[in-house]
């Protein structure tokens, strides 16, 4: 199902006009260029940031609500500005275009690099856009990334809000789940008491910040919980939901699993409901501190997969020593 865009309402809020320049890159030799350079953990400069969210823009405005996704594919979980443990990663499981991916969101705050990880992201997303996805978290909104660390990260290193600006406006635009080979389903919180079906998702109107109930949220915030049924959630945003509620969404829309991320857990990965639904976690030693393995999930040809499970990356300069930051539930 096609989704459209009320291009009326972006037009008032100046989301579609008058905020980012008018072309994309000039040329692919000057997208590689600002490629290679985010793979040496530099930053590119603010225009060419604002141009490559433009062009980000108009594809994700392309794609639905649920995006479908070919297999072979590896799935990532939070990257949370982990620039290293990024690279890391496509060392890993390789690079695109040879390796294709879906990115369950949550790229920024936390880490000391979001700017960068941000950025490289949808740089590669310009590049390929049939070769990666990339979803949205719960952390890829205006409200939560004024706490977390993004906003001051852009104002440190480009010097106004232009760039953090120029971001969230994209990610209000970021799909909401993706549906691997028509049989997995993958969001990046969980699941809703107001959604039953997939369709039920592809109807929503997701160019906006992540509201602070309702479905949309829902999908970035729930959890799963060994309780049955549905819980007040922890976190004071989504839900938690138990077994049945995973077997019965499972069953309703033909799905054989549900793959999420949201949650730090200490493998990498953690098997939940029966195998209905693993939880993923690509973010190594979470916050500097935490002392996690990452992991990442490869889908082959026949719908087999693998668990791939990282440790952090060797750093040069990297703080031992990280600043205090809010308690939130991880």
């Amino acid at each position: 199902q096609r989704w459209s865009v009320n291009y009326a309402r972006l037009l008032a809020s100046g989301k579609a006009r008058g905020t980012m320049p008018d072309a994309g890159p000039s040329n692919p030799n000057e997208l590689e260029g600002w490629i290679e350079t985010l793979y040496l953990g530099k930053c590119i400069p603010e225009a060419a940031v604002l141009q490559l969210c433009k062009k980000a823009t108009e594809i994700l405005m392309e794609e639905g609500n649920v995006v479908g996704v070919p297999i072979p594919v590896t799935i990532v979980g939070d990257i949370h500005g982990q620039l290293h443990d990024l690279i890391e990663l496509f060392n890993i499981a390789g690079k695109c275009p040879d390796t294709n991916f879906v990115f369950l969101g949550d790229y920024v705050d936390r880490g000391y690099y979001s700017v960068e990880c941000a950025t490289l992201v949808v740089a590669l997303k310009v590049r390929w856009p049939s070769r990666i996805w990339l979803l949205r978290g719960n952390h890829e909104s205006r409200q939560i990334t004024q706490v977390y660390g993004f906003y001051d990260e852009c104002l440190r290193k480009y010097g106004s809000a232009a760039v953090w600006q120029t971001f969230t406006n994209l990610f209000d635009y970021l799909p909401l789940a993706a549906l691997v080979e028509n049989q997995i389903f993958c969001p990046h919180g969980g699941l809703s008491p107001s959604i039953d079906t997939l369709d039920q998702i592809r109807s929503l109107d997701r160019v906006q910040e992540i509201p602070h109930e309702g479905p949309m949220c829902d999908l970035m915030w729930s959890d799963p919980d060994d309780r049955m049924g549905w819980g007040i959630s922890p976190r004071g945003a989504g839900y938690t939901f138990g077994p049945d509620i995973s077997e019965k969404f499972n069953h309703t829309n033909e799905l054989s699993l549900i793959i999420r991320a949201h949650q730090l857990v200490m493998e990498g990965y953690n098997w939940a409901h029966d195998k209905n639904l693993v939880t993923l976690f690509s973010a190594p030693n979470y916050c500097y501190r935490c002392g996690n393995q990452a992991a990442i999930m490869e889908i082959d040809e026949k719908l087999e997969y693998t668990f791939l499970q990282f440790d952090p990356a060797p750093r040069r300069g990297e703080p031992h020593v990280t600043r205090r930051m809010p308690d939130y539930f991880l």
